[in-house]
């Protein structure tokens, strides 16, 4: 209902405008009156009315002084004036204070009603517009860590666009960076039998676990860090060292800090991985740089900084000397960008992409034809991920033993391009992935919400309202995408990560149950030995 104030120094008028105004009609009640302007700004203040039908000339303040008043007190409602004089300096004064509407006394029921018609049109388009936008900034506020995210990785991989990496253009959470240095991590999970073997939708609830590891790990000897994951398997750790920071206690650090996680990893998740680290950067956008050198580090295996882990330093190739290019894979910003590509099905942008790097490799000496089918692997590993993120199997278009003879046949990087290129003309072709693309933007959000709220009572009604889907259709696409039913998906992240928990043997059952979200432990129990085939105690007992 719109609220409507009436200040009028004439007690007839105001009383004739209460019986003419078509309160039912025009969806309004009375919220007050004054009889004059100094008693209509405290009754305002009070009552706060929607719309104000007021007179100018009033004793003690003046109709206009009123408005003025209010318009600084930042009153954003309705006003009418109704004066008894034509004064033009008033009528401009009145258009300076955003009035509505200004008409001379005396006012015929008609226009009165007409006149008031008009403005309650536009307080419920301006409402209308209000809920839209609550509902833009609602949307924008639960989506803003995703974005966050995805503004990290381009600031690590280098795909941020040069407007965007100027120190004015810092995302709030992350203006600390100016001030401080930066040294990229690098993680690949090897492909050992086991890793392997693993199915696509267990690899996600794998590289979510390696996340929150590494996060732990790495918040214990660095303050500030971020965690980003690229293509299939691997990430980037970004720590961020003071710049007073001793060189030789900083390398101490970066030296625990990588045989922790490979320690972590391989306790908790059963898992190898590999590390590397990039050179320090003064500047945040020399960061890629950082990480193209932590992977680099990792591929040439040259400067190892222990014999029992494998953690590489990235050692920097003089002039003239042999490097290890033959055995360095594509950039990390290309294996970014191809996945991206593929995921949002550009054909065009996918082969240039791949040309590019054809060329380059064209002018290497020395190409191996073990060099050639080792990137064909990696490059086809991106794009087994990166179609799984958009809701196709990638076994579904291409048979696994086909891909491993045709992968044999490749010696040179002219066949390297023509296979890679026919392969991305498939898949962008295919109904499948153009059908699905958009589902699977909604389905990322959803795992993301789910390993960002695991512990909570999440339900597919509350993802609904959410997203602006309905909980039925949203739950026909989870499962065609994912393989499983929104709430296994939830329970076996919850699973994960209590498995997690219980092997640092810091809390008893009861506690790991309600720190990822169930209360009731021997449901907790029966869960946990359905899916990890033992139960929660055994993990603690388990020395």
């Amino acid at each position: 209902m719109w609220k409507i104030a009436i200040v009028d120094d004439e007690r007839q008028v105001l009383q004739g405008m209460k019986r003419a105004i078509p309160w039912e009609q025009l969806g309004a009640v009375w919220a007050g009156e004054a009889l004059n302007g100094a008693d209509g700004l405290e009754m305002i203040r009070e009552t706060e009315p929607d719309i104000i039908i007021t007179d100018i000339y009033m004793p003690s303040m003046n109709g206009l002084d009123m408005i003025e008043q209010l318009r600084k007190e930042g009153y954003d409602g309705k006003i009418i004036i109704l004066s008894g004089y034509s004064d033009f300096e008033y009528a401009r004064q009145a258009l300076r204070f955003n009035v509505s509407d200004y008409v001379s006394k005396p006012i015929s029921v008609p226009t009165l009603k007409r006149i008031l018609s008009k403005v309650v049109e536009e307080l419920t388009e301006e409402e209308v517009k209000r809920i839209k936008q609550g509902e833009v900034e609602q949307k924008l506020k639960l989506y803003e860590p995703f974005i966050e995210k995805e503004w990290v990785r381009s600031a690590v991989v280098g795909t941020l666009e040069g407007t965007y990496r100027s120190p004015d253009s810092l995302p709030r959470p992350y203006r600390y960076w100016s001030k401080c240095n930066h040294i990229a991590i690098g993680i690949d999970t090897v492909r050992d039998m086991r890793a392997s073997q693993l199915p696509l939708t267990d690899w996600n609830l794998f590289r979510f676990a390696i996340s929150n590891i590494a996060c732990e790990v790495a918040r214990k000897i660095f303050a500030a860090i971020e965690y980003t994951e690229l293509h299939s398997s691997r990430a980037v750790l970004i720590v961020h060292p003071q710049p007073e920071e001793n060189r030789g206690e900083l390398e101490e650090r970066l030296k625990e800090l990588g045989m922790k996680l490979i320690e972590s990893v391989k306790c908790y998740v059963k898992l190898q991985i590999r590390v590397g680290i990039g050179e320090i950067k003064q500047e945040w956008t020399k960061i890629p740089d950082s990480t193209e050198e932590a992977f680099r580090a990792i591929d040439s295996r040259t400067q190892r900084l222990s014999p029992n882990y494998e953690m590489y330093r990235y050692e920097r190739e003089e002039k003239g000397s042999k490097n290890q290019q033959s055995v360095t894979l594509f950039p990390v910003k290309f294996y970014v960008e191809i996945a991206g590509a593929i995921k949002s099905s550009q054909e065009e942008e996918a082969t240039a992409l791949i040309e590019e790097q054809v060329k380059l490799l064209e002018n290497q000496k020395a190409i191996t034809p073990e060099y050639i089918q080792m990137q064909a692997g990696e490059v086809w590993g991106v794009f087994n991920y990166s179609l799984y993120e958009a809701g196709i199997l990638l076994n579904d278009l291409f048979p696994n033993d086909l891909i491993a003879k045709e992968l044999i046949s490749l010696t040179d990087p002219v066949q390297l391009g023509e296979w890679l290129c026919s392969k991305i003309s498939v898949i962008c072709r295919s109904r499948q992935l153009r059908g699905n693309s958009k589902h699977r933007q909604v389905v990322d959000f959803m795992t993301h919400y789910i390993h960002e709220h695991y512990a909570e009572d999440v339900t597919l009604a509350e993802l609904s309202e959410k997203i602006y889907i309905s909980r039925n259709h949203l739950s026909i696409i989870f499962k065609n995408i994912t393989g499983e039913t929104f709430n296994n998906y939830l329970t076996r992240v919850r699973i994960e990560k209590a498995r997690e928990l219980l092997l640092e043997r810091n809390m008893l059952v009861y506690e790991v149950a309600e720190k990822v979200g169930y209360k009731n432990v021997p449901y907790f129990s029966t869960l946990f030995k359905k899916i990890t085939g033992m139960k929660p105690t055994d993990l603690i007992l388990d020395k």
